[in-house]
């Protein structure tokens, strides 16, 4: 089945105290961006992406595009005021009837694993979620202060978050609402099951500093095996 990826890197990243978002910062010479997007290109040959930015990082984007692998498949359109209306941007570059992988820019480490195992549980099961276990304790607030809550309940969500085309297509019609803070969460709203599969420790979002660091050293064992 054709296969999209919608990378949504049109943020800001104010988090990272930097001029540069976070997309668009260096892990050993390279954009955290470039590895993003090639890691979707090496996993399926008949995958095209769409790279959502914000305009004015436009010739920085395709910059970024023209180093990866594959150029010609990669398409750049233009986020929207939410990550909402950035996706749906992305979607109106779907034809119907193909599997759609939504990832943020900036989880740079990515695996072709946890790529091919969204696409195969969403082709199963209409859509796939990549989450994990939290290991803290969790405590969760409440009028009357707050409480724990057991952990081995709650999950940690993920992206690609991936979904068959006719079914993220509508769910997308929708008007916006606030409590839309994923694709999942916008799926779920239009009365489809969310189901979830396992996702990977590694596949952190770059949002600190320390992250960089971190993602510079798993890039560099992994180029090491």
């Amino acid at each position: 089945m054709k296969k999209y990826a919608i990378i949504v890197a049109a943020g800001s990243g104010t988090r990272m105290n930097n001029v540069v978002p976070k997309q668009f910062l260096l892990i050993n010479n390279k954009p955290v961006l470039w590895y993003t997007l090639n890691v979707f290109l090496n996993a399926y040959d008949d995958l095209e992406i769409i790279l959502v930015l914000a305009k004015n990082f436009f010739d920085k984007g395709n910059e970024i595009v023209q180093s990866t692998n594959f150029p010609a498949r990669i398409k750049i359109v233009e986020g929207g005021e939410t990550r909402f209306h950035s996706v749906k941007n992305g979607l109106k570059n779907v034809i119907n009837d193909s599997i759609v992988f939504v990832h943020d820019g900036v989880r740079c480490l990515i695996t072709k694993k946890l790529i091919t195992d969204c696409y195969e549980a969403a082709l199963k099961n209409g859509n796939a979620i990549p989450s994990i276990r939290s290991v803290d304790s969790v405590r969760i607030e409440t009028e009357n202060g707050n409480k724990i809550v057991d952990r081995n309940t709650v999950r940690i969500i993920q992206t690609p978050q991936t979904f068959l085309s006719s079914v993220l297509i509508k769910s997308f019609e929708q008007d916006y609402a606030n409590s839309f803070t994923d694709e999942a969460s916008v799926v779920e709203k239009s009365g489809v099951k969310i189901n979830l599969i396992e996702g990977e420790t590694t596949n952190i979002k770059i949002t600190q500093p320390l992250d960089l660091i971190i993602a510079e050293k798993i890039l560099q064992e992994r180029k090491d095996h």
